[in-house]
Order: C-alpha cells, then structure tokens, then sequence
C-alpha cells in the first residue's frame, strides 16, 4: 500500500474513533442505529491494521544476527515464509532471498548495477533452467561478501538478464558453512 493510502486509512480510523468518542447524539440513535455505528468502527479499525499490520510488527520483528567469532549467522523466517540475508557487497547492502534450489547467487540486474557492475558490459554467455524458463546469466567475481564481520573474497555469482525481483543465494554459498541447521522459524549457518 502506497504511503498517501495509507495515511488516508489512518486519518479515517482515528477520524472515526473521534467521532464516536465525541458525538453525543449516538445515544439518541436507534439500537439498531448504535449497532450499526459500532459495526463500522469495528471495519474501520480492521481496515487500518490490515493497512498498518507489517509496520505495526516490525519493531518487535526479530532480524539477522551474527557472530563473527563463532562464524555463525542466524536468519528468522519471514511472514512470506522464506529466510533473507543481507550482505555488503563492495559497499552496497544487497538482500538475499536463501534459496536451496539455486546452484549458485544470482544477482537481479538492479542489484548488479547498485554493486558496481556494469550490466553493458556483462557477457552473458551461460544460461540457467529457472521456473520461468531458460535465461542468460553473466558470470561475475564480486571482490567482497560481507555478512556483518564474516567475509569471503572474489566470490563467483552470476547476473541474470531475464527479470528478477531480487537476488538470490543458492548453494555456493551455503556450502561455506560446515552445517546448516533449519528450524521452524530460524535458519542457521555455522562456520
């Protein structure tokens, strides 16, 4: 939902919990009337927290954490059910969607450009089976990869030419940890 949107939604709500604070004619109303009334405020304020629900839990919303010393890094599942980690790659703070079923980190093409690479001079010379079909990808070394402290240098990834929402990270990067714990709601990688 757009920011103005969801402003307006919000404006209503406590427009609506004013009203019925203050009005004092909602007493003479019938009691089908004061039913009503309550049943409208309910959709109202229904309608804002659904509006608001992610910004209402984010800041109780656990996040990445990691542990340099231990090598260890931990990813809450998110409400969509996948698990992100974010990386700083040659200063640019890139987010992940973990994906098992990826051979390799892919990178969207915005996500490309944000770390530097030029996507005019890429050479997309392989291709790669997707859900989507078959795409091109251009194989690129990303000179650092750093998770809050733990890092890898001249890492191999590729940039995908088809459209991609965002970026990826398969398998040759979760093989750099000795294990790979998945619970309900926490992936965890260990050095």
């Amino acid at each position: 939902m757009e920011i103005g949107t969801g402003l307006l939604v919000l404006a209503l709500v406590l427009a609506a919990l004013l009203v019925w604070r203050l009005w004092p004619s909602r007493r003479r109303l019938s009691p089908l009337g004061q039913e009503m009334l309550r049943w409208v405020m309910v959709l109202a304020i229904a309608l804002g927290i659904y509006s608001f629900g992610e910004n209402l839990v984010e800041p109780f919303r656990t996040t990445q954490t990691v542990n340099t010393s231990q090598g260890v890094i931990e990813l809450p599942r998110e409400a969509d059910g996948h698990y992100y980690l974010t990386a700083k790659i040659n200063g640019a703070q890139i987010r992940f969607v973990v994906d098992t079923g990826a051979t390799g980190i892919v990178l969207s093409q915005n996500d490309a450009t944000r770390v530097g690479l030029a996507s005019d001079q890429l050479a997309y010379i392989h291709s790669a089976n997707t859900a989507n079909g078959v795409v091109r990808i251009a194989p690129v070394k990303l000179d650092e990869f750093d998770v809050n402290g733990i890092k890898d240098l001249n890492v191999r990834a590729y940039v995908n030419e088809g459209e991609l929402t965002g970026s990826l990270l398969g398998m040759s990067y979760l093989r750099r940890y000795e294990k790979i714990i998945i619970t309900r709601d926490m992936l965890r990688l260990e050095r």
